[in-house]
């Protein structure tokens, strides 16, 4: 009975040299790194623990990180200039015209805006830029005003020293003096930067035949470039010169 009982012993057990069999989702190791299967795919490219992060988790993506598109120290920041621009100038939308670009895959859309900014004390800037959406293209447009800026010299009456005349493409703009209590006469865009730079009394003529309200804004723009004085306007009439 001894020797019936350790022949079944053997014959039940399992050889120790015997290998499971090799499961088809396992790779052979590399470098003595382990095999990965299913279980070790945390840390692919959806960012497990020990993966690449996954891309709307990285520093400056589209969802956050500083200079995100949605949120972050970016876009903060980009509120903050936006509300002291407004606060330092006053800001008038002249045109909002869509414009396309043809490529292969069809035409892309855009919006073109122009900004005059002014500030009412002979600051004035007039600036044109292009947005995916009307309120990114008066944002950047504002910007663009602010760094074309120029100062204009204002007389005590509130005018123009002399008279002046602006060339841009084909738009003609000629401003004059006027006398106090007059007002601001003129139309359009012309009347839009000299009311922004500050005059209380001028007059003005565009004898262009261009209706675009971008070239008769920086032909008024260039008049006033022209204006060459020798002494400061704003100086105060109760200080005079010494004979």
């Amino acid at each position: 009975m001894s020797e019936e009982n350790t022949t079944t012993e053997k014959k039940d057990a399992a050889p120790a040299n015997d290998v499971a069999p090799a499961n088809k989702n396992t790779a052979p190791a590399r470098n003595g790194t382990a095999t990965r299967g299913p279980a070790s795919r945390q840390g692919g490219r959806r960012g497990g623990p020990g993966g690449p992060a996954s891309p709307g988790s990285r520093q400056g993506g589209r969802r956050g990180g500083p200079g995100g598109r949605r949120g972050g120290p970016g876009g903060r920041r980009r509120k903050r200039e936006v509300s002291a621009l407004l606060q330092e100038f006053d800001q008038k939308v002249l045109d909002i015209a869509r414009v396309a670009r043809v490529t292969a895959g069809g035409r892309r859309f855009s919006f073109r805006v122009t900004v005059v900014l002014g500030d009412h004390k002979g600051r004035v800037g007039v600036g044109v830029d292009k947005g995916k959406d009307v309120a990114l293209a008066i944002e950047k447009a504002g910007r663009a005003a602010k760094k074309n800026m120029i100062t204009v010299p204002i007389t005590k009456d509130g005018t123009i020293p002399y008279e002046i005349s602006g060339k841009q493409t084909s738009a003609v703009v000629f401003l004059r003096p006027a006398r106090k209590g007059r007002g601001i006469i003129a139309g359009g865009a012309v009347r839009v930067v000299c009311s922004l730079v500050g005059f209380t009394d001028i007059s003005a003529k565009m004898l262009g035949r261009s209706n675009n309200k971008l070239n008769n804004a920086l032909a008024t723009i260039e008049a006033f470039k022209s204006i060459s004085v020798k002494e400061p306007i704003h100086a105060d009439a109760s200080t005079t010169t010494e004979k």
